[in-house]
């Protein structure tokens, strides 16, 4: 695999449900030079007619979730929503990261739905697929739009995040932290500058990630840290010293998921990893199979978050100490759905004349 600079992939495997396939030509490198120049991202209008999601998974906490894109510039080569891609006829690969779909219409399928009178108030997650706050979303506001939306209902929201942009809307998300109906965890990896550029290429470095919980921490906004995903023999060594600067940083809860490598994604990660880390590829993988019965993957409801057999023990127990010793083994609270309100329509100019 040759490198791509500011990409998790060059590659574009084959969609597995298309049969026409695209092969796009790779520019030559500059003498001397193993990495390509990354090419521009380009946007597509998703006309969705409807933007909350319903999750019945038994391994997620929650069931409505809203994502204003599908497919994410961060790059994050373990990323699980790789796959999903392919259904819309593009490579769970470099396409993942380089065409993206935008939702422009998010915030008013929002409105509308959360004024029909079957919404029964319930919370929402952003990023419950791809990242709300990806790079486009500094320029395009959706996911702000959409919070400001939940913000008019008093709808609580739950957001997961790798992006120090979260900041930027911390005056919406203390409205609705004034009734218990915010929470915001903030996804820190790895605490390696040098690991992070090439795992999580376009996601915010650590250090503002932890700047991030320490402004949300000082906004009164409840706040988290995830270490997701854990990849044994990558960054599972990483965990007490990723939840101490978290809980310096005024987290207050801590979650982990095991990393999850279904089809194509499989091949993907390991490509990845023998470009990057050749000398530690075997150990990963063999790890990682440890915690999988022999697989790279299992998708078995109960096991396909946290693994399975004596390693993924090992690292339970790990994280289980480090969240006990800095103080974030309890959770966030329930949010508050009981002060949704639905907004009166304004009056017509016509009706106004009475």
């Amino acid at each position: 695999m040759e490198k791509l600079r500011g990409r998790g992939t060059p590659e574009n495997p084959e969609n597995r449900y298309q049969r026409l396939q695209i092969l796009y030509e790779q520019a030559e490198s500059v003498a001397g030079d193993d990495e390509q120049p990354s090419p521009r991202t380009k946007f597509f209008h998703d006309k969705s007619k409807s933007i909350i999601s319903e999750n019945d998974s038994p391994d997620l906490s929650f069931r409505y979730s809203v994502n204003a894109y599908r497919g994410c510039e961060h790059g994050c080569i373990y990323c699980y929503a790789r796959p999903s891609h392919e259904y819309l006829g593009f490579s769970s690969g470099l396409d993942f990261e380089t065409r993206i779909m935008v939702k422009r219409d998010a915030p008013d399928l929002l409105r509308k739905t959360l004024m029909a009178e079957k919404w029964e108030p319930a919370p929402i997650t952003f990023s419950g697929n791809t990242d709300c706050y990806q790079p486009i979303e500094r320029r395009l506001q959706l996911t702000r739009r959409c919070l400001e939306v939940c913000g008019e209902f008093l709808n609580p929201v739950g957001i997961i995040t790798k992006n120090a942009l979260v900041r930027r809307d911390i005056d919406v998300l203390q409205k609705l932290a004034a009734v218990s109906a915010a929470h915001v965890y903030v996804s820190i990896t790895t605490l390696d500058d040098a690991l992070a550029s090439v795992l999580e290429p376009r996601a915010s470095r650590p250090a503002l990630r932890l700047r991030a919980l320490e402004a949300l921490k000082a906004a009164g906004i409840p706040c988290g840290v995830m270490v997701a995903p854990v990849i044994p023999g990558l960054n599972d060594e990483e965990i007490p010293r990723v939840l101490e600067a978290a809980a310096a940083a005024g987290a207050g809860a801590a979650g982990w998921t095991l990393v999850r490598l279904a089809k194509p994604l499989d091949a993907l990660f390991s490509e990845w990893l023998e470009a990057h880390y050749p000398d530690r590829s075997k150990r990963v993988l063999g790890r990682l199979r440890d915690c999988r019965d022999g697989a790279l993957n299992d998708s078995t409801y109960g096991d396909r978050m946290r693994g399975t057999g004596a390693y993924a023990e090992q690292i339970r127990a790990l994280f289980r100490a480090a969240a006990k010793k800095h103080g974030l083994d309890g959770g966030l609270g329930a949010l508050n759905a009981g002060a949704f309100v639905r907004p009166q329509p304004k009056p017509s100019a016509q009706l106004s004349l009475f």
